[in-house]
């Protein structure tokens, strides 16, 4: 007699097996046992949620759009770096094989002759980015992770239209799923009035069978005539967005000199991979002279390459150091690289220093990431908990050598999924801005002991240990 309870036990049960060989087939180990333990204990919604988001496939469309970017934009590459005026600068002996890994990996080259101006006031920064748009005077630019239709977002979308009315070229891209509502309320009054909005990488599960549909566009961008540049953590929203009593801190680089032109480059890119539309370069990259004394390198990542880049860099960096490293990020989930990176730094003498929030949004991620502090402070790494709102720059500097700045996390969704955006800055002038930041942020913060760590309670540590567990999948 049949019994639909035995055929669904099973199922069950052919999941799991042939699932085993599919989960471990090219797959990190941690991956692979998160994803195994997902699929044991719930095979059906573990199958479905493993079509939805295992790998870091875009799509056979998508790749294949990707690779005539590439091929499209590699005339004006060649264009923006070998003018004249933009020279490479010189360097220390011993930076010059991560400068040239960093070119390995993001395929643009360190220039000089950047001004590179730090801002951590949030309302400074839309007044700023504000300003440069009123001044603009052939386009504007703007890419951005989150754009929500509230007042911060309305004060930029007013200032793109008053600049389209006396002919400015004004272009939006803004990411699909993080700015979802605006774009179903703002995208048709933008366009009506000249400003041309589109949203990057949209789902559409049904269209997209076995394309991965979480991977995100998280970059922030702003290029303006494309002589002053806008990139960082902070998006276009009101920083109490979605938490009234958790102000988020964030911190963005405005630059100008020849570095501008890469980042121009890239919403150039981004452009295209949206809108299969290639602009005419004409006005777009414009003759750049030198404003500063500051060597720069963009550092584009994103599932598009064959490797991790940023992971890449950022575990080279972390080895590079001899004295310090200071990283602030809100989201801290490292792998097993960056981990081992991280302890070892500690252990053979460079002082690290980790600025985290002591509260999160996103409570898988944030207790998937407390699940490591323990490891790292018997290594000797420094955690230091913010207490002020919710810290979310993301910066490292390696000792006064070199510095990012960016939209990558320091955890496994910005090494391996997101499209993620990062500067380096080069020299002790620049880094010696940044650590000021840096140790602001320190001093807001309350220092984490291993013995006050080790007396939280079992059932914190259960949860923590079981986000861990899953902290490959997040």
């Amino acid at each position: 007699m049949f019994s639909w309870s035995l055929a669904y036990v099973i199922s069950e049960w052919a999941i799991r097996l042939a699932m085993l060989p599919v989960v471990t087939r090219r797959r990190s180990p941690s991956g692979a046992t998160a994803w195994l333990v997902v699929i044991f204990f719930i095979p059906w919604a573990g199958l479905f949620l493993y079509v939805l988001l295992a790998g870091r496939r875009l799509g056979k469309r998508r790749i294949e759009r990707h690779a005539a970017v590439l091929d499209a934009m590699k005339d004006v590459d060649r264009l923006a770096v070998q003018r004249p005026h933009i020279v490479q600068p010189d360097i220390e002996p011993a930076q010059q094989q991560f400068v040239h890994l960093a070119e390995n990996l993001g395929s643009m080259p360190i220039l000089g002759g950047n001004d590179a101006e730090l801002l951590t006031d949030t309302d400074e920064v839309i007044d700023r980015i504000v300003a440069d748009i009123d001044a603009a005077q052939h386009h504007v630019h703007l890419l951005f992770y989150i754009f929500r239709d509230d007042h911060v977002g309305r004060r930029v979308t007013d200032a793109m239209v008053r600049a389209e009315a006396r002919g400015v070229e004004c272009r939006l891209l803004v990411d699909a799923v993080g700015s979802r509502r605006m774009l179903r309320r703002m995208t048709r009054g933008l366009r009506n009035k000249g400003v041309q909005v589109h949203g990057v990488l949209p789902v559409n599960p049904l269209r997209r069978v076995l394309s991965r549909v979480d991977l995100r566009n998280h970059r922030k961008l702003a290029v303006i005539d494309g002589s002053i540049a806008y990139t960082g953590s902070q998006n276009i929203v009101r920083p109490d967005y979605g938490h009234r009593n958790l102000v988020w801190h964030d911190l963005m680089v405005r630059l100008t000199g020849p570095v501008s032109l890469q980042l121009q480059l890239v919403f150039l890119e981004d452009w295209y991979f949206t809108t299969d539309e290639a602009l005419d370069i004409e006005g777009l990259l414009p003759d750049i002279n030198e404003t500063g004394d500051v060597p720069a390198q963009v550092v584009p990542t994103g599932p598009n390459h064959p490797t991790e880049p940023l992971l890449h860099l950022v575990v080279e960096a972390i080895h590079t150091a001899r004295q310090r490293i200071i990283i602030t990020s809100p989201y801290m989930v490292p792998d097993q690289a960056s981990m081992l990176a991280l302890c070892l730094a500690a252990r053979r003498g460079v002082q690290v220093d980790l600025v985290v929030p002591q509260r999160g949004d996103h409570p898988l991620v944030y207790y998937a990431g407390r699940s490591y502090y323990e490891d790292l402070l018997e290594a000797g790494v420094n955690i230091h908990l913010h207490q002020d709102g919710l810290l979310h720059a993301k910066t490292i500097t390696i000792d006064d050598t070199v510095a990012m700045v960016g939209s990558a996390n320091f955890d496994i969704r910005s090494f391996f999924l997101n499209f993620e955006l990062n500067v380096l800055l080069y020299g002790p002038h620049v880094n010696a801005k940044l650590r000021m930041c840096q140790k602001q942020y320190i001093d807001e913060s309350v220092a984490l002991s291993l013995a006050t760590w080790q007396q939280r309670s079992s059932s914190q540590q259960f949860i923590e240990n079981i986000m861990r567990l899953l902290s490959p999948l997040l």
